[in-house]
Order: structure tokens, then C-alpha cells, then sequence
């Protein structure tokens, strides 16, 4: 589920989030973007450890020691939580109970509408997928008969693992006295939101370097250097002003035609060793914006119709998310199935004691493998937003 916390806690909290985001963002420093991190989840468990007390107090006017959010655990769930401050995680990783693993995934995918259109997909033990493009007729004929026809499909079975997202988990030392059901909404908050803020910013602007290839990065001009291979922006497409509804339309009649192709593929001497083919992209696109200018955009559409009604309507069924990670005053245009977005393993949980010795806090490192890049170039694209000062048409 979305953190929600009480009004003053989910301001700092959604404060502190965004300077995390914005030092990432800015390539700040790795102590920089530590301390940034730091404050995100001090500001995190300070709302969470309110909201705690304050549902543990209305809990026990109700229920007995044993509360029915403690039964609902599975067996192994509560031995994880019952023993997290004294055996989890304190010499080898750990993985987190697989009930919490699901939920974790569940409400990021559901919760995160940019996770969900992208298509996040969780890949088991280990991450690997077929990633494949198919192409060729399928033509009827007699069973057992000569095969009239083919369908081509060229599997990729993909095995790399593009990085390792770790997440610091913070665990008051007196959460036990909550119960098992607490400590686990208390991890559990904390690895998801922290994740979810930091899959959205790689899938959608991650370099390549330690991270997945973001949606904004042009795949086909990476450099080198060393082992390590980076990703520029992709530079933008054209320009979207939503100025009125005839522009509109030649505007995102521009976005579709772009992503109904795949691109073309050729070899060092430039000759074509993968032709282009249409796309079937009808209800398929999918506009990030950043919340500050979805407002803006939403204002371009919206109109008071005859019976004075406001409604808001884009042509070609336009799906619009929005996201803290994507930049303000462009837009990010892809179409969803031509992303391979994968989380592998189970998430790994370790004490983390190397640097830090805290007297009431207990810290862990949460681990999972992550994987993104766009099928080809034509996946996604970049656009200029500008939007003049409108007023409400009427219909």
C-alpha cells in the first residue's frame, strides 16, 4: 500500500522523498545522495513509529495481547519478525518471508502506476527471461500435413543481471514490543517505498551504469569505458503544447506514428539485418508526466460540454501517469509490452553493522537484482512540453 501517514509526517516525508529524488537526479555525490537517503527514511520511521503507537493503543482497547493482525501471519512470517533483532541477518543475507516478498511486489505494481503500465515483472529465484520479437504469417493447413507456414521468433534468453537495489531498513529496537504483525508492516513499508522511488527513477532515467537502462536512454549510442557502458538521454522528438483540440490531435498523431514501428535494424556497413514492422500501438501509449505539469496538461483537455458537465477526454485512448522521476517540462511517451522490466531473487536481508553503531536502532541492508532496457529505439521517446496559459474551452 501507499504510505499514508498523518498530515504533518506525510509532508516532511514527501519532502525529504523529493530531495532524494532530486540529488539523484543531479548526479549529486554518493555521501550526498546517502545523506539524502538518510533523511527520506529518518522522516519515514519517525511517521510510521506515530502511526504504530497510536494503532497499537486503539488496538489494545480491542483485541488481547495476541491481535488478529499477528494471526494473519503465516508460521514462518512470524518466527522472521518474532526473531528479526536477535538471529535474522546477523551473519549471512537472509531472504525475507515469500508472503512479504508478494505483498512488497504486489502493492508496488499497484500502488505505482508507472511500475504497472511499464510491466514490471517478478522473475522468480533468478532472473532470467525470453525476451523475443516475433514476425511471419501463420497460414492453415492439414494436421500432421508440410508446414505452410512459419512464425519466426527470435528468443533472447536474457541472464545479466543490469544491477543490485539495496535498500537500508531502520528497526527501532523496542518495535518488538508491537509484535510480529508491526515489525512486518514496518519492514515491509520501508523496503517498498524505498524501492518503488528508486525502480521508478532507473526505469525511467537510469544510465546502464549499476542500474537498469531507463526509457529516456538511447540504447543504440552507449560508451565504454572500462566494463562499464552508459546510456545518454535521448534527445527529444518534437513538441507537445495541447494548444487546442485540432493541434492536439496532430500532436499525438505525431506520438503514435512514431512507436507504430520497430526500428530498423543494421550491421557496421549499413546493410538492413532486421527490417522495420508495424505496430499495432491503439490504447498502448502511455504519457509520464511529472505532477507539477500534469495539471498543466490536464487543463489543455478538459472541457465544459453542453449540459455543463466538465470532462476531460484525449484523443487515441492516451494513457497519462505521473511520476516524481520524470523531469519537469518534457513528457516521456512508450508503449507498454516493449519494456522488459524484471525484479530477480528474493529479497536479501542483513544486519548492517560495518559503519554505523546506533544505541536504539537496529540496521539492515534489503537486496534484490533489478533489470530494464526498451526492446529498440522506438519503445519510447522524449518530448517538449510547452503549454501557454489557457482557459476552459467550452464544447
Amino acid at each position: 500500500m501507499t504510505v499514508k501517514l498523518n498530515k504533518e509526517k506525510q509532508e516532511q516525508f514527501n519532502q525529504a522523498k523529493q530531495e532524494f529524488i532530486n540529488s539523484i537526479k543531479n548526479g549529486e555525490s554518493q555521501e550526498a545522495q546517502g545523506e539524502a537517503y538518510s533523511k527520506m527514511l529518518d522522516s519515514l520511521q519517525e511517521g510510521l513509529m506515530a502511526d504504530a503507537r497510536e494503532a497499537a493503543r486503539q488496538e489494545a482497547e480491542l483485541y488481547s495481547a495476541t491481535t488478529n493482525a499477528d494471526a494473519m501471519l503465516t508460521a514462518e512470517q512470524r518466527k522472521f519478525y518474532n526473531e528479526i533483532n536477535t538471529t535474522v541477518g546477523t551473519k549471512d543475507d537472509t531472504l525475507l518471508p515469500q508472503e512479504t516478498v508478494d505483498r512488497i511486489f504486489e502493492d508496488m505494481t499497484t500502488e505505482r502506476p508507472l511500475l504497472s503500465k511499464i510491466g514490471l515483472k517478478n522473475a522468480g529465484l533468478r532472473l532470467k527471461f525470453l525476451a523475443s520479437e516475433t514476425t511471419g504469417v501463420a497460414v492453415w493447413g492439414k494436421i500432421f500435413g508440410e508446414i505452410k507456414g512459419q512464425l519466426d521468433a527470435t528468443f533472447n534468453e536474457e541472464e545479466s543481471i543490469s544491477s543490485k537495489l539495496t535498500a537500508f531498513v531502520v528497526i527501532p529496537k523496542d518495535l518488538k514490543d508491537f509484535g510480529p504483525a508491526w515489525i512486518e508492516r514496518f519492514v515491509r513499508l520501508q523496503i517498498e517505498e524505498a524501492f518503488a522511488v528508486a525502480l521508478e527513477l532507473a526505469f525511467l532515467t537510469g544510465d546502464g551504469n549499476d542500474k537498469p537502462i531507463g526509457l529516456d536512454r538511447d540504447i543504440n549510442n552507449g560508451t565504454t569505458a572500462g566494463s562499464i557502458t552508459t546510456y545518454p538521454k535521448k534527445t527529444a522528438e518534437g513538441t507537445l503544447t495541447f494548444a487546442d483540440s485540432t493541434t492536439t490531435v496532430k500532436e499525438l498523431t505525431s506520438v503514435f506514428k512514431y512507436h507504430s514501428k520497430t526500428e530498423e535494424k543494421k550491421d557496421a556497413e549499413g546493410n538492413v539485418i532486421k527490417e522495420s514492422r508495424a505496430l499495432a500501438v491503439a490504447g498502448k501509449v502511455v504519457l509520464v508526466v511529472n505532477p507539477s505539469d500534469e495539471w498543466d496538461v490536464k487543463t489543455q483537455y478538459t472541457f465544459l460540454n453542453a449540459n455543463g458537465t466538465y470532462v476531460t477526454a484525449l484523443p487515441y485512448n492516451l494513457d497519462i501517469v505521473e511520476s516524481e522521476a520524470q523531469t519537469q517540462g518534457e513528457v516521456l511517451t512508450f508503449v507498454t509490452g516493449r519494456y522488459d522490466a524484471y525484479l530477480g531473487g528474493g529479497i536479501n536481508v542483513k544486519q548492517f553493522d560495518q559503519t554505523l553503531a546506533l544505541e536504539d536502532l537496529d540496521l539492515y541492508t534489503a537486496k534484490q537484482f533489478a533489470y530494464g532496457r526498451a526492446r529498440d529505439i522506438k519503445a519510447s521517446a522524449i518530448w517538449t512540453l510547452n503549454i501557454a496559459d489557457a482557459t476552459i474551452p467550452v464544447a
